[in-house]
């Protein structure tokens, strides 16, 4: 004990010391310190030292990661449009809630019919601007395409491909379309078809973010690499965030769907 209290003794006038002079100045451990088994006292500190010099680097590093950028666009409109940038990344947010909220319901009204497309020898065209979409009773949907007769055909196929569990039944001109019941199968096959379309937006959010950071490379010879590195730090964070929101939408949907 008497050994271990000569060890410790050193200690406190030393620890106000550079690093260096700190690990070097500590007398090595007599033989059977119980105090500092094995190590020895430099060793011991040595080791002290640079679990809070890691320490410290991973709190600044993580401090740094989380960092956010903010620079107005005025400031940068010369070399990228960041308000543009962030229109065609909300469009494609948009264009994601227009397909939930078509696509992907249990709750079957006309209006869910509105916007599948029809392949005719004339183009392409929305269902409502071929036929007539009412609602007979909560179980049936009627199309009738009275106006464009000769479009029945690739309508009944439309609605059926259209990924709604549809299955029309044709009468002449008019297009019968039973809403089938709605089971948890059913339920989990649409909430998988959600999380597949979600997908497909975020392939398309990242090729506006490609695009954008390509646009900055241009620059490259003109700015500082500091400016460059901000503006895709920027740009990512808008992704980023984009890519949040759009799992938000996913989460909300799934709940929807699954109950």
């Amino acid at each position: 004990m008497a050994v271990a209290l000569r060890c410790f003794r050193h200690l406190p006038s030393l620890l106000h010391r550079s690093s260096f002079t700190m690990i070097r100045g500590l007398p090595r451990a007599p033989a059977g310190c119980p105090a500092l088994l094995l190590a020895g006292c430099r060793q011991c500190v040595r080791g002290m030292m640079l679990t809070r010099q890691l320490a410290t680097k991973k709190a600044k590093g993580k401090r740094q990661s989380q960092a956010r950028v903010n620079i107005s666009a005025a400031l940068v409109e010369d070399i990228i449009n960041l308000e543009e940038t962030n229109e065609e990344m909300q469009a494609v947010v948009e264009a994601l809630k227009e397909d939930f909220g078509r696509n992907f319901s249990i709750r079957t009204s006309p209006g869910a019919l509105d916007h599948i497309t029809v392949v005719t020898k004339d183009g392409k065209f929305p269902l409502n601007q071929l036929g007539q979409i009412s609602q007979k009773s909560l179980q049936l949907l009627v199309v009738n395409m009275a106006s464009f007769p000769e479009s029945t055909a690739a309508a009944t196929k439309a609605i059926r491909e259209s990924g709604m569990n549809l299955n029309p039944e044709v009468d002449g001109t008019i297009i019968r379309v039973p809403i089938p019941k709605v089971t948890r199968e059913h339920r989990e096959n649409l909430a998988k078809l959600a999380k597949q379309s979600t997908n497909k937006s975020k392939e398309s959010l990242r090729k506006v973010r490609s695009k954008s950071i390509s646009q900055l490379k241009k620059f490259k010879n003109k700015v500082s690499e500091d400016t460059i590195w901000l503006l895709e730090k920027q740009i990512q964070q808008m992704a980023e965030d984009t890519a949040a929101e759009m799992d938000k939408l996913l989460a909300a949907k799934t709940k929807e769907l699954l109950g």
